[in-house]
């Protein structure tokens, strides 16, 4: 049993919506492992197919919205789920569709908004990502973003962590919900992430392991880490800082099984 669980009853239902890493670095091949791993029972939809093995993505295509939206409500009307993680999106249309059946459940939601592939020029996301971040940021109790996506999302530099939080918070505000700034990408001695939770803001410090800003699915692992961890009954800074234990420990002993980038799981 895992030592992450909270109680010894059965394994709480988490649910994924991702897309399909064929290479199981990331995406919801990925997320299932690390869902298990810490004491969830992983159930999901996939949003994206992609081409890609260790070495890039070539290619992404989002799956049928209405496909989706048959299975998401045909499950969350049998399965209560304790916690969702939402991570590549797929289009707009997937996201409105996502977060018209999230009305379903009063579930925690973790979602890592990806947006470009960290080994690839593929875009992951359609033009109208405005619309679809307007549609699911209401159900979303904390975004995920790397300090790419962080710059994007908020319009302002994330060069250092001073600029990073001030453009987490100023996202959180947009959103109206908490914001964890990852510190994976940004140069200093250690890895360090803050989370904005309402008015607060609490720094969660790690030691920077050598080259792990090149290990793929971190992003990934993270916030599904999280969300096993609410669903399991933790609070949302006991549940970050678990997660950020859990992804800086496997970044040290990566798996490697191509050519390419290593990945966390």
């Amino acid at each position: 049993m895992s030592p992450y669980r909270v109680g010894l009853g059965p394994a709480p239902d988490l649910l994924i919506c991702a897309g399909l890493d064929p290479s199981g670095g990331a995406g919801l091949i990925a997320d299932t492992r690390v869902a298990a791993e810490l004491g969830a029972r992983p159930v999901g939809v996939v949003t994206a197919l992609t081409v890609q093995n260790t070495t890039g993505v070539v290619a992404c295509t989002a799956c049928d919205p209405e496909i989706i939206d048959h299975q998401l409500s045909f499950l969350l009307t049998d399965i209560e789920v304790k916690a969702v993680k939402i991570g590549m999106i797929g289009s707009t249309a997937v996201a409105k569709t996502i977060a018209k059946q999230l009305e379903l459940t009063g579930a925690p939601v973790v979602w890592d908004p990806i947006l470009y592939p960290s080994r690839g020029d593929v875009a992951l996301v359609d033009s109208l990502f405005g619309e679809a971040l307007k549609a699911l940021a209401p159900h979303v109790t904390v975004v995920t973003p790397n300090a790419r996506e962080l710059a994007y999302l908020a319009g302002m530099p994330t060069r250092t962590t001073a600029e990073a939080t001030a453009a987490g918070r100023a996202l959180a505000k947009k959103l109206d919900c908490a914001v964890l700034v990852k510190g994976g990408h940004i140069a200093g001695e250690d890895s360090i992430d803050v989370l904005i939770h309402g008015t607060q803001q609490t720094e969660l410090h790690a030691p920077r392991v050598q080259g792990g800003e090149h290990v793929h699915g971190t992003g990934c692992a993270l916030a599904t880490a999280i969300a096993a961890h609410l669903a399991n009954g933790r609070d949302l800074v006991e549940a970050c800082s678990l997660a950020k234990q859990y992804v800086t420990t496997h970044i040290a002993k990566p798996a490697r099984s191509g050519r390419g980038a290593a990945s966390l799981v």
